[in-house]
């Protein structure tokens, strides 16, 4: 049997049962994605690299624990715990940054405002980690696919393409799913009557 051969989650399932080169051959499939990623974010190598290490440990470590269970979706999981462990980086910094999408001129990308990561005065502060709190917080009351969609699209910055392609759909029809989304978090956005700007 060629692993190679092997989709993520045969191979997930072969490492937790003990087979070490099953994660060697997921770990080769995935790091060069794993990594643009988080270099594209904090745009230092050697930081992207301390991070790229502390999320295979990550993996790891949840792998070996029996804790995944992600229908067979490896690299949106990882993405996902790259982009924490980016997130609790720039938090220990002060420099907060707030999930944007700053690459799209469509005014429905506007509920996600995106904030400086300038020095923050103490209510400023609590402000902005109540705003954020209650944008995930919205996200969990979408559709299920549109859910995804938005993690995968703003929280782990996927082009609309990649996605398309790791879900197997169309580029529009990705489009369509965020635009629903967005149409949605907007709706409940009004509904809540939650304030999406910070003085």
């Amino acid at each position: 049997m060629f692993l190679t051969n092997e989709n993520d989650c045969s191979l997930i399932q072969l490492y937790i049962a003990g087979n070490e080169k099953a994660f060697e051959v997921l770990l080769l499939r995935h790091k060069d994605r794993i990594f643009r990623f988080i270099k594209h974010k904090v745009k230092d190598f050697d930081l992207a690299n301390d991070l790229f290490q502390e999320t295979f440990v990550k993996i790891i470590n949840t792998l070996k624990l029996g804790n995944y269970n992600e229908e067979g979706k490896f690299l949106p999981w990882a993405l996902r715990i790259a982009h924490n462990l980016i997130i609790d980086f720039y938090r220990r910094q002060n420099k907060v940054r707030m999930i944007s999408e700053s690459n799209s001129l469509d005014e429905d990308y506007s509920v996600f405002y995106k904030i400086a990561a300038e020095e923050k005065n103490y209510l400023q502060q609590i402000t902005y980690d109540e705003l954020e709190s209650q944008m995930v917080k919205l996200v969990t009351h979408l559709p299920k696919a549109q859910r995804e969609m938005i993690e995968m699209r703003i929280f782990q910055d996927l082009s609309f393409k990649e996605i398309a392609e790791m879900e197997n759909i169309s580029i529009n029809t990705a489009l369509g799913r965020m635009r629903y989304a967005l149409i949605n978090i907007r709706k409940l956005i009004e509904k809540h009557n939650i304030v999406t700007e910070i003085a």
